[in-house]
């Protein structure tokens, strides 16, 4: 049987388990299945070599020089996304002479996403190979295998990248035959999986695991490779100071495209829908979409940035491009998408719902929005924080309006600083952070005289007002003191009038 599998296809030749149950069925032998396993494991080789057809690879061991060499793949890996189980790819660099990796996951392995997975490679290990990186025939940087040769047809964006960064790139064998050309990634990718992506991981997001994965490459330079006596760390320390310097300039790495905004104020960049501000209504734009987001730019001016989002005719609505259309239509905020994936996100928190029905029992439900629009206008300047800070505040004191939010969001960030800061303020911030604080007990005041639900109570958060009501009593007698001439007619000099009735107002 293992003669015959001399001239056999090679994916059609005997396996130990179908030589053990050949020789059950056709010739009654009564054996264990080890036993032929290890006959077969024994016997093959050898067979091949009296051929001299052997298939072994024959290894020969390789020198690395520090800093010149390096390899990249990606890998299939599983993460449980909200409540889906999803497909994604793990992009993985590795320095050739220490072992020092960088691993990426993103939902595509498309070129941004391979151009992506090298800038943040060569930012994390502060430099670029001096010599060549190896890879497999992959399309976002092949467009065409010339024959049996290393010749390729390169994609003109990958020429133009490694131009950009200054690297030539190596590229294996195609098929099997190119696997152990760069044996070192192959592992790398497997070994990851099984020990930082085993079990499947859970996660809100690839934003979240990438930054869980920036913490395990650290741990891993800790690591000792076999046959080695330093660890990845100290011999990327070395290697480091051999490297090229990084490139000055950005490179984008997402697929330019100038999709129109239609009326819905949204974007179609493949099978999604993304929102963009309303003001671009009617207009084309120009999108960068990368591997886990895309960018919305209006000449050189970034107008939007959207998480990528994989699933088919899915749609990502940001409420904050929507707000001075809502302002005007008040009626059209309740129902809209943009507050649904607001509240599905997190960005519309409880505090802005408690603020909004706290408005609308005061103010009614129109006046109510607006207010609440308003507030969520303060996110555009200032930090969540203390936009939630300053809401908290109003509504203890029942002052539910947006210029209460605003100030108390103002004193809570002045505060927030000054905790944070190690050195003394300024002598211009000291006065600003003086007046935002009241001397003695904290109160909010009211900017707008809005009054409670009960119309004879007083303005909210104002102290009682104790003064006497003011009058014009003594003013009325100027009038009797006004001697007016019936036979003159009236001047247009007002100056002369007092002169002749000596009344002076």
């Amino acid at each position: 049987m293992l003669r015959e599998d001399l001239s056999a296809p090679r994916k059609q030749r005997h396996t130990a388990q179908r030589i053990h149950d050949r020789l059950v069925d056709e010739h009654g032998g009564k054996l264990s299945y080890s036993t032929v396993r290890q006959y077969v494991k024994k016997r093959r080789p050898e067979l091949e070599r009296e051929a001299g057809a052997s298939t072994a690879d024959v290894f020969i061991p390789q020198e690395h020089p520090p800093g010149a060499e390096a390899e990249v793949d990606f890998g299939e890996v599983w993460v449980d996304l909200p409540g889906v189980r999803t497909k994604c790819y793990i992009f993985a660099f590795r320095l050739s002479y220490s072992g020092k990796a960088v691993h990426r996951v993103y939902p595509t392995q498309g070129q941004e996403a391979f151009l992506e997975g090298h800038l943040e490679a060569f930012a994390t290990i502060g430099g670029v190979p001096t010599g060549h990186v190896r890879y497999d025939n992959l399309t976002a940087a092949v467009k065409q295998v010339l024959g049996t040769s290393r010749e390729r047809v390169e994609n003109d964006r990958w020429v133009l990248f490694r131009s950009h960064c200054g690297f030539d790139a190596f590229y294996c064998q195609p098929g099997v035959k190119g696997a152990h050309e760069k044996g070192g990634i192959e592992g790398e990718i497997g070994r990851f999986r099984r020990n930082r992506l085993t079990p499947v991981p859970v996660v809100d997001s690839l934003a979240e695991l990438n930054a869980r994965i920036i913490v395990w490459d650290e741990e891993d330079d800790r690591r000792r490779i076999s046959g080695k006596l330093t660890t990845i760390g100290a011999d990327y320390a070395h290697e480091r100071a051999l490297l090229n310097p990084l490139p000055t300039e950005v490179f984008d790495p997402g697929v330019v495209l100038t999709p129109r905004v239609d009326r819905s104020s949204l974007i179609r960049v493949g099978m999604v829908k993304y929102s963009v501000p309303v003001r671009f209504i009617g207009r084309a734009v120009r999108v960068s979409l990368r591997a886990s987001e895309i960018l919305v730019f209006d000449g050189r001016t970034l107008v939007a940035r959207h998480a990528r989002i994989t699933a088919r005719d899915g749609s990502c609505v940001d409420l904050d491009h929507y707000l001075e259309v809502l302002h005007h239509k008040p009626g059209a905020f309740p129902g809209s998408t943009a507050l649904a994936q607001a509240r599905a996100s997190g960005k519309f928190t409880s505090a802005h719902d408690a603020f909004w029905a706290a408005a609308g029992r005061t103010d009614g439900d129109t006046q109510a929005t607006r207010e609440l629009i308003d507030v969520l206008l303060l996110h555009r300047s200032m930090a969540a924080a203390d936009v939630s800070a300053g809401i908290e505040a109003a509504l203890t004191v029942g002052a539910v309006t947006a210029d209460v939010v605003a100030v108390e969001a103002r004193r809570a960030a002045a505060e927030r600083l000054t905790v944070e800061r190690s050195q003394p303020m300024t002598a211009q911030e000291k006065p600003a952070l003086v007046a935002l604080r009241t001397a003695g007990e904290r109160r909010v005041v009211s900017l707008t005289q809005r009054r409670l639900t009960d119309p004879a109570a007083v303005i909210a958060g104002l102290p009682p007002d104790t003064r006497p009501l003011p009058s014009v009593a003594s003013y009325d007698e100027l009038l009797t003191r006004r001697v007016p001439d019936p036979t003159r007619s009236p001047s247009s000099n007002p100056s002369t009038d007092q002169q002749r009735t000596g009344t002076t107002i």
